[in-house]
């Protein structure tokens, strides 16, 4: 997608309704400096806000997302072109979000297994050892707990049974057994427990 044309096509046609940056913002409930962003494009519409912004601007969905009107006889060709865009896109940030979570994992991991090296080996005060040991544990609860909140909601996880693709509760992924991104769950549409495997998208 792209965001400059995107962004243009937004600000014309806040423009052709006679709105200002605050005026759309405060329909939206957001900040001017949210419409701005968009306008230059910086960043796109959140999907929270893309039909409601659509309605103001008397535009479809497709159409935002093309960043022009769409002639009705290629209506339907861009819609499969802008779904998978979206899918791309989607993928793109649940990669992003994987590569985060793997940095906080180990992060968290590497500064817990230093300061617990650092208090057996290097700390003769029993005051300072005990603050290191609590202070390892702390880093390590923080981090994995992020990680995992990450891996929750990011991307989905398949049913083995009957390949149902779905996004657990947390407390599922957190007790579930695994290996790597492969969990053992009970999936919410065929009531079966499988090893199911997290996939980027639908």
């Amino acid at each position: 997608m792209n965001q400059e044309k995107i962004g243009s096509f937004i600000a014309q046609r806040r423009k052709d309704k006679k709105l200002t940056q605050a005026k759309l913002a405060s329909y939206l409930g957001i900040s001017d400096r949210t419409i701005s962003k968009w306008e230059r494009g910086k960043g796109l519409p959140d999907p929270m806000y893309m039909l409601e912004l659509c309605q103001i601007l008397d535009i479809s969905v497709n159409e935002l997302l093309t960043g022009e009107f769409i002639e009705e006889r290629n209506y339907q060709q861009k819609a499969e072109d802008n779904l998978l865009m979206m899918a791309n896109q989607e993928v793109k940030q649940t990669k992003k979000m994987f590569f985060y979570e793997n940095v906080i994992g180990i992060g968290s991991t590497s500064i817990f297994l230093i300061l617990i090296f650092m208090s057996v080996y290097f700390v003769e005060n029993s005051v300072l050892k005990v603050i290191l040991f609590i202070l390892s544990f702390i880093f390590l609860i923080i981090g994995v707990s992020i990680a995992l909140k990450i891996e929750t909601e990011e991307g989905y996880y398949d049913c083995l049974k009957c390949h149902h693709k779905y996004i657990p509760s947390y407390q599922q992924v957190y007790f579930a057994m695994h290996y790597g991104r492969t969990r053992y769950m009970k999936c919410p549409h065929c009531q079966k427990r499988s090893w199911q495997k997290k996939i980027y998208s639908k």
